[in-house]
């Protein structure tokens, strides 16, 4: 064993040679804000649901996740005039004894006597409880050993942390560190720092926080091998059509997992037209598009949707979800207005850099810049900052307004630093009606210090003075520049969620440093690929839809039957409330009639989230009220499904005698053709021979043909194939 001269001669040469060395806790004496208020925040004694409490409990307040050191200290050392720590007899401490049950304690046991826990905080009141020891470093940042790694199945992975200080030492923190799992159904994490595998494929990634310091370690999950994969002959070469194939099949290597076949023509057709449109293609088109030989027809029949009417309705009705064009905050012709703005923007391609500039710089009479409504109905402008931050960055700051971000590094000068842009913002009545304007210098103060808090965007430096003029301008620039680590990469993660089903990045609007993507230098070349193309989506959705990537089946392999975030088949996900309700009235044949609106109008036309209708909130439609993409609702219910199977109106639907069963039935007295229409009316193909069979000997045994048909109409509308968008 290495004497106590050894290691100290040893520790000296490391310093003397310029690395970082590890000081042991023992061997220096215990401050408050490295040894004290990591275990305050370890034994969940700041969190919010005890003494980080707005009004703190039982008369102690500490500050959310130890946001606050000096306030913190003061809590604990002179607060209730001293009584919580006695340094002439550490043991019989408030502080102790409640921790250790001794006394009545709300937050019951936290720590054993015989513990490192009790014995730091001990040994810090009878040092006299110093807020930092004289020399005592700050700590810099912390370390997770191993960044990655390859972990099986069942495994494990021991995690190692290490803070780094300000004078170069650095300290192992592993056991007083707090740690989060991103994805608890492929690995858990145990207070130690233990990441246990289970029996999902895929990457995961575990979170270290140490005060408001973080680190991520990643794992990648593996499939098993088998014998049976040696003795299997390689597959045919899956095509690469574009670089995002390169990177997903990389990916699938070294998950061990092969992708699916390329889906046939009329999946395809289905697909393209649902994700680009929100609209099912019509029997004719699909007949058309079969017919069709040409080897590029696939990228010529998405070159014709982005050109179609229905591409800007459905994108605009997507846009004034996120942007919430409430017509109940702001008015009919305030939301109208602003829907029509953004359906002018899409048919004109306006480039996404452009589009989100002349949002964020609305200046003027509200009739001629309807998108300044974002201002009005967000609110003020901390709102405004932190729903902006979330809706074009992908990044959540809400809640910094109140203390340090509790998973990410935005602590309340970023927040008040954002919010600062929009303090000169206001409305003003004109002769042509309100304006939104700008004006004057409005200081911005820290909740906490009072200091002065001047404009400055996330993760950049706080400058010493506001700008001039008008200070969204200085954000917009900053918001879409080259330097922005979050822009181009929000905006891709988001439109290739909608065409896969699933963000490179989950949830879509959560791009914290905490959440890393499952193939980052996927998301990474997306983002380069949409700045070189000068920020033209219409281009990005050409790019997704022609990889072999997004043109994969949704049926799954024997190697990917596990996979749900790597891409190595299409992802099932159901129509969105509109998309449905518009699917059953043409499969149907019988359009819906909304109160107050002109007739023939479909639901992704709708301008108005808050128009009454039963079938759009049962499946989820949001009203608006924030910008989270968890508004919309994308679980399936029972409700649904009651409703898809019982509802009087979708009967009606289909019993009608000028909808598409009673006009198929009346065309053809050959059943063979009857249910080649109903497939191509409701799945968008024609059925295989055990399904046209099926139908076939169905309507032959039936009664009454009309109602048969209209039997296998409705079960067909209550299939996933039909509700699903495979």
């Amino acid at each position: 064993m290495i004497s106590r001269s050894a290691y100290l001669i040893a520790a000296l040469v490391t310093v003397l040679a310029g690395s970082s060395r590890e000081v042991d806790a023992v061997e220096r004496p215990p401050g408050f804000t490295t040894d004290v208020l990591p275990l305050l925040d370890r034994f969940g004694c700041s969190n919010a649901s005890c003494h980080g409490k707005a009004d703190g409990r039982g008369g102690f307040k500490l500050s959310v996740f130890s946001s606050a050191p000096r306030s913190d200290w003061a809590q604990v050392v002179q607060r209730a005039r001293g009584r919580r720590i006695f340094p002439a007899s550490p043991e019989h401490s408030l502080v102790l004894r409640k921790a250790t049950a001794r006394v009545p304690h709300g937050g019951g046991k936290r720590f054993d006597r015989d513990s490192d826990a009790y014995r730091t905080v001990h040994r810090w009141i009878a040092a006299g409880a110093p807020f930092a020891p004289t020399g005592e470093p700050e700590v810099t940042g912390i370390e997770i050993e191993p960044k990655a790694s390859v972990v099986a199945v069942g495994g494990e992975q021991q995690l190692r942390v290490n803070a780094r200080f300000s004078d170069g030492s650095s300290r192992n923190v592993t056991g007083v560190a707090l740690y989060r799992s991103n994805g608890e159904s492929l690995a858990s994490v145990s207070p130690n720092g233990l990441v246990r595998v289970k029996d999902r494929l895929g990457n995961v990634a575990i979170t270290a926080r140490f005060l408001s310091h973080f680190a991520v370690f990643q794992a990648i999950v593996p499939r098993p091998r088998s014998n049976a994969d040696e003795a299997t002959a390689p597959r045919e070469p899956w095509k690469e059509t574009n670089f995002i194939d390169r990177l997903v099949h990389g990916r699938l290597r070294d998950l061990g997992i092969e992708p699916s076949v390329i889906c046939d023509d009329s999946g395809f057709l289905r697909r393209v037209f649902i994700d680009i449109l929100g609209t099912l293609p019509t029997p004719d088109e699909v007949r058309r598009f079969l017919a069709d030989r040409r080897p590029d027809r696939r990228a010529r029949i998405v070159d014709e949707l982005l050109e179609r009417p229905e591409y800007e309705h459905y994108w605009a009705l997507k846009w004034a979800d996120v942007l919430r064009v409430d017509r109940t905050a702001l008015g009919h012709k305030p939301a109208y207005a602003f829907t029509r703005w953004l359906r002018e923007s899409l048919a004109a391609n306006m480039p996404y850099d452009r589009f989100v500039r002349r949002i964020l710089t609305a200046r003027g009479v509200l009739s001629d810049v309807p998108q300044g409504y974002y201002y009005k109905v967000v609110g003020d402008a901390g709102n405004v900052a932190s729903e902006l931050s979330q809706t074009f960055l992908g990044l959540r700051i809400a809640c910094a307004k109140c203390h340090h971000h509790p998973v990410d590094v935005w602590g309340q000068q970023s927040y008040y630093g954002m919010q600062a842009f929009f303090t000169q913002v206001k409305f003003e009545s004109t002769s042509r009606g309100e304006a939104i304007v700008t004006g004057g210098n409005p200081q911005t103060r820290h909740p906490r210090s009072g200091e002065v808090v001047y404009p400055h965007a996330l993760g950049t430096v706080m400058p010493d003075h506001a700008p001039s003029g008008d200070r969204r301008a200085r954000l917009a620039d900053w918001l879409v520049s080259g330097e922005n680590p979050w822009f181009a990469k929000n905006i891709v993660n988001r439109i290739w969620a909608h065409f896969t089903g699933r963000g490179l990045v989950e949830p879509v609007d959560d791009l914290s440093s905490t959440n890393p993507p499952t193939n980052p230098e996927l998301l990474n070349a997306l983002a380069g690929h949409l700045v070189a193309g000068g920020f033209d989506i219409k281009k990005l959705i050409r790019t997704i839809t022609a990889s072999s990537t997004y043109q994969l089946s949704s049926s799954p392999n024997e190697t990917n039957r596990s996979d749900e975030q790597s891409y190595s088949h299409a992802y099932l996900k159901p129509l969105e409330a509109e998309v449905l309700l518009d699917a059953v009235c043409q499969a149907a044949g019988v359009p819906e009639k909304f109160e107050g609106v002109p007739a023939g109008t479909r639901a992704i036309e709708l301008w108005d989230s808050s128009l009454p209708h039963y079938f759009l909130r049962v499946f989820g439609r949001p009203l608006r009220k924030s910008a989270c993409v968890c508004e919309r609702n994308p679980d399936t219910s029972v409700a649904q499904a009651l409703h898809l199977m019982n509802s009087p109106r979708i009967h009606a639907k289909l019993a009608h005698d000028g909808g598409n069963v009673a006009r198929a039935v009346a065309r053809t007295q050959n059943d063979v053709e009857l249910v080649d229409d109903l497939y191509l009316t409701f799945f968008s193909r024609l059925p295989n021979d055990a399904e046209r069979q099926f139908c076939c000997e169905y309507l032959r045994e039936a009664a009454d043909r009309r109602s048969a048909a209209e039997d296998l109409a409705w079960s067909m509308l209550c299939s996933i194939e039909f509700v699903f968008r495979r």
